[in-house]
Order: structure tokens, then C-alpha cells, then sequence
């Protein structure tokens, strides 16, 4: 059986350019061809990268889905449907609210591909497609499949060095999937085994963790940057804020190379952060977390979100100015986005303050719903603004790293990804994405 796994062309935010889309590949789709690779024949493609073939001989399509690109999966669903191709959608949308898009694609697989997958190829196989599959059981660490890292064309991405330790998050913020009924606040961790197994596949110095939460359970982290001190190797990860209280931690992933991490402050008000349970952030901490982590020699990339009901458009200024202080090396930001199925887009709702179902806007860079305390305009060009004032000549001078290890690598970020994106971006395609990445790779984390 041909099996073709399609990664649809994401909607870029004005500041994104194609190191954006070519940064890494999708795991998710990497992981349902490993799968299903030793029975059948697997066919990936990326939208972002190359047109979709449509023509080609396949008996089963499969696309995982964002919801900004659910209006571009329909699209595509329906050209493969009418050459009588059966198309299962899957990914974390469609997981939220399956029931939505019954009527647009002949399968929806929700939740864990692991459990999903192998049914729907045995009853296609039988003719007995059924409409939606349901992972119905919690999956336990051990039943998590690698991605198949040889499935992946090298030259068509900045980073391949990508891997997983976990899947889900224990934490239920409002705004987030993770408050979705079908969620669940789940969180698993893989054997410490497999992941060493995925690095040691990989072959990489570096290897970007992409967990939503690198410390959903610190027991096992500890145990498993123990397992990788051995292995020499670079890395970065996301970490939720309430790392600040886990001092040995920071100290352990110090000491086994961690370079960056990601963390989503989201905002600097503490009423913004309590109107959507963000519980785990504490804005009295913040300073002294970004002090133990600058001190052990790491940088930090940090999330931001503008719109929440505490944020005014005095919150902009007030958050680049802490931004700048603090001397934050990358900064994420993004707008409140309302995502349909979380509590969130539930209270806006009920409420009357969504504005825009167009769910093609809904990629945090467009303002889709009333803001409490500003209008929808000042939301929108307060976002722009602190993206090029964080980014200008000015502020990224301000913001040099105090540990001289961190100087390069900060640099080749703020400056070849985010100032001179466009620049970067066009040497990329001439020398091949891979080739650039590895360029970076060295002098981001060979050169002291």
C-alpha cells in the first residue's frame, strides 16, 4: 500500500520568513511513517517546501493539521477525494474538536497515532473505513514510536537534529489545546532508552528538544540528563517558569550542555497570567529565575502573548523595557489567539468577542476577538512594534549576553534569523537550507 503523508503550508506571521518553515520537519508525520513503513510504502511531502503532487498513484493520504491550515485541508481533501482517495486528518486541531470536520475529510483520527493508525490501514485494507478513530487509552511512554529520521531529505531544513522525550503537558492553561476536553492535562514520558537511541540515530552534537514541557516530571529529567551527560552532546529545550524553584536542575542541565531554553513567560502582569490559570508562572519570580539561568551560562528564549484581558497598550513599552533589562537574548511573541475547542475560545464566545472565524487568521498574528482594554488595532501594532524595537540595532547591543560562551550564538540569532531574516533567507536556497543550518550549528556552538 502507498501511503502519502502531507505537512501543509503554513500561514507566516509578518516577521517570519522561510527559516521560519524550514527550521525543522514535522515529527508527527514522521512518526506515522515509522509506523506504517515496514508494511507499506510511504510518500512525504512538505507544501512549504514543494507543490502537492496530486497525480501521483497513492491509496491513502494523510494530513496533519494546525488550525490555521484546516481551511487549506479542506481543499486539499477534496482534490484527493474526488479521485476516490480516502484522506485521514489528524494532528492537534482535530483532536480538540473532532465532530467539526466530519463532513470534509473520510476519516478523522484523534489523538495518538500510534493507536489510530494501525486500524485505520487494517479496516482500509478490509474495506471497512470507519468514519473517526478514537486513541482511547492513555498510551504509556514505551508504546511511543520514533520518528523515521530516514525519511527525511537533509537539505530541505535548517535543523533534522530534532527529538522528542514526551508528549502532552500536566499544566491546563486557558489558552492553550492542553484545556481541551480531549486533552486532559496528559503527559507521558518516553523510556530514557528510546531517546538516547533517537539521539545516538540522529548523530548530532546538537539536538533541539521540541517537548511542550522538557519538566513535566523534573524526577525524570534529572534521570534521563544523567543518562545523556555521557553523550557530550548540545542541546535546548522548552521549560515551564516554575523551573526557578529547581536550583539542582538548572545546575544538571547546565553541566550536560544545555545551550537555551524556551519559556513562556506569556506576560509580566500578573492579573493577564491569573485570568487564564497560567498557575504555574509566579511574576515575582521572573527576575530572580532569569538571574539562575543567565548565571549557569544559558540563554533564554522567551514567549510572550499581548492581548490578555490585564494588558492595556501601556503593556508593550512595559514589556520591552523588561525585556531589555533583563538582557532576554530571543524573544517569541505572539497575539492572543483564541483556539477553537480550548476554554478559551468557549468564554469569548459565550461572551460575544470573537470577531474573526476565518480560522486561517488564527496563527497569533492577527487579532480574531475584542480586546478588554484596547482596540483591536493598538493589539496589532503594539505586536509589530515590540518586534522591531526588540530587534533593532539598539536593543539587540543592550541585550549581549554577560557570558562570553553566549556571545555568538546570540548574535547569529538576533542577526541572521530575526534582523537580516530576508537576507539569510535567500543564501539559504542558494546553499541549501542543511548547509546553513550546520554553518550555524558551528558557530553557535563550537566557537568559544
Amino acid at each position: 500500500m502507498i501511503v502519502k503523508l502531507i505537512q501543509l503550508k503554513m500561514n507566516k506571521r509578518p516577521m517570519d520568513t522561510d527559516l521560519k518553515i524550514r527550521i525543522s520537519p514535522s515529527l508527527g508525520l514522521l512518526t506515522i511513517a515509522n509506523i506504517l513503513n515496514k508494511d507499506h510504502n510511504i510518500i512525504m511531502e512538505n507544501e512549504n517546501i514543494r507543490d502537492i503532487n496530486f497525480n501521483e498513484p497513492v491509496d491513502i493520504v494523510g494530513i496533519t493539521v494546525t488550525v490555521d491550515v484546516l481551511p487549506r485541508a479542506i481543499e486539499v481533501a477534496k482534490i484527493f477525494r474526488e479521485k476516490n482517495i480516502p484522506v485521514v486528518v489528524g494532528g492537534i486541531h482535530i483532536t480538540a474538536v473532532p465532530q467539526d470536520y466530519l463532513d470534509y475529510f473520510d476519516v478523522i483520527s484523534v489523538g495518538m497515532a500510534e493507536t489510530t493508525w494501525p486500524d485505520i490501514i487494517r479496516d482500509l485494507e478490509n474495506k471497512s473505513l470507519k468514519k473517526i478513530y478514537y486513541c482511547n487509552t492513555k498510551i504509556t511512554g514505551s508504546k511511543i514510536v520514533s520518528p523515521a529520521y530516514n525519511l527525511i531529505n537533509k537539505k530541505d531544513y535548517l535543523y533534522s537534529n530534532v527529538v522528542s522525550t514526551s508528549r502532552g503537558c500536566p499544566f491546563k492553561c486557558d489558552f492553550c489545546y492542553n484545556s481541551c476536553n480531549s486533552y486532559s492535562n496528559f503527559y507521558v514520558n518516553r523510556p530514557i532508552e528510546d531517546v538516547v537511541k533517537d539521539i545516538k540515530t540522529i548523530g548530532k552534537k546538537h539536538i533541539m528538544f521540541i517537548d511542550d514541557n522538557f519538566i513535566g516530571n523534573p524526577k525524570w529529567t534529572k534521570e534521563f540528563l544523567l543518562a545523556i551527560e555521557p553523550l557530550k552532546i548540545k542541546w535546548n529545550a522548552a521549560v515551564t517558569a516554575n523551573i526557578a524553584n529547581m536550583p539542582e536542575l538548572l545546575d544538571l542541565m547546565s553541566r550536560t550542555g544545555c545551550e537555551s531554553l524556551f519559556i513562556g513567560f506569556e506576560s509580566i502582569n500578573n492579573k493577564s497570567l491569573s485570568n487564564v490559570h497560567k498557575k504555574q508562572n509566579n511574576v515575582t519570580q521572573f527576575e530572580k529565575l532569569v538571574s539562575e539561568i543567565h548565571k549557569r551560562g544559558i540563554m533564554i528564549n522567551a514567549s510572550f502573548v499581548f492581548g490578555l484581558d490585564g494588558d492595556t497598550k501601556e503593556t508593550f513599552d512595559a514589556t520591552l523595557k523588561w525585556i531589555v533589562d533583563n538582557k532576554i537574548e530571543t524573544v517569541t511573541s505572539h497575539i492572543l489567539t483564541p483556539y477553537p475547542g480550548t476554554k478559551l475560545y468557549d468564554d469569548m464566545l459565550k461572551a460575544g468577542r470573537i470577531t474573526d472565524f476565518n480560522l486561517s487568521n488564527y496563527n497569533t498574528a492577527n487579532v480574531v476577538f475584542k480586546p478588554k482594554n484596547m482596540t483591536a488595532d493598538e493589539l496589532y501594532n503594539g505586536y509589530i512594534d515590540i518586534y522591531n524595537k526588540i530587534y533593532s540595532f539598539k536593543n539587540i547591543i543592550k541585550r549581549i549576553p554577560k557570558s562570553k560562551k553566549q556571545v555568538m550564538p546570540y548574535l547569529a540569532f538576533n542577526l541572521l534569523y530575526r534582523k537580516f531574516g530576508r537576507l539569510s533567507e535567500k543564501v539559504c536556497k542558494l546553499l541549501t537550507f542543511q548547509r546553513i543550518g550546520e554553518a550555524g550549528e558551528f558557530l553557535a556552538y563550537k566557537l568559544k
